[in-house]
């Protein structure tokens, strides 16, 4: 736990990318359950979620180290199962008849019309809701972990390091411009010479 505490300390940005994934892989996880288990046992339904959630993160890394191969296929497949199980969650706990959901509709209700959704279909709205609660959930965690991937620490190189001392050692030199616009170059000595 120590090694891990320092870890976070010692990085507190790319930390900082680790929050966002950990809590929505939970949440996924608990979401796509829900879906896998319309066809499957529940015991089965929680296996399956849990693979598809380390089948995106490992899927996501290999596309982000440029791996060849099919791992396009399989980071748009697990991605769209994360989507598919996110939006049905969203959906099924949508109460239609809630203060909160007539509240989002009137105030997001011209937006939709303008998009072709009568705001007086009630399955539209929710299906409009449940996405953009469930479905934007796997984009915003995965973006988290490629930016968590790709991140890394500025660092001095030892080459900066080096090119001051070597600055340093050596005497200054001041260019003046005479009234002819020639550069001249005269040796300022160092102190101690």
């Amino acid at each position: 736990m120590k090694k891990l505490w320092s870890w976070i300390k010692n990085n507190p940005n790319r930390s900082m990318f680790l929050l966002p994934i950990i809590l929505v892989a939970g949440i996924s996880i608990s979401h796509v359950v829900s879906w896998y288990d319309i066809a499957n046992p529940y015991n089965w339904a929680i296996y399956l979620s849990i693979a598809i959630e380390i089948g995106a993160i490992t899927a996501l890394v290999a596309v982000t180290n440029q791996i060849k191969g099919g791992i396009w296929f399989m980071f748009g497949l697990v991605t769209f199962i994360q989507m598919v199980g996110n939006i049905f969650y969203s959906f099924k706990e949508i109460d239609e008849a809630s203060e909160l959901f007539k509240s989002w509709v009137e105030l997001t209700g011209p937006i939709w019309e303008m998009m072709g959704t009568d705001i007086e279909d009630t399955v539209g709205m929710k299906r409009w809701l449940a996405f953009l609660e469930g479905g934007l959930l796997p984009i915003i965690s995965l973006t988290s972990l490629h930016f968590f991937v790709k991140y890394e620490k500025p660092q001095e190189s030892d080459e900066n390091v080096e090119e001051v001392v070597e600055v340093n050692k050596k005497t200054e030199e001041i260019l003046e411009v005479n009234e002819n616009n020639q550069i001249t170059n005269n040796k300022e000595p160092r102190l101690g010479e």
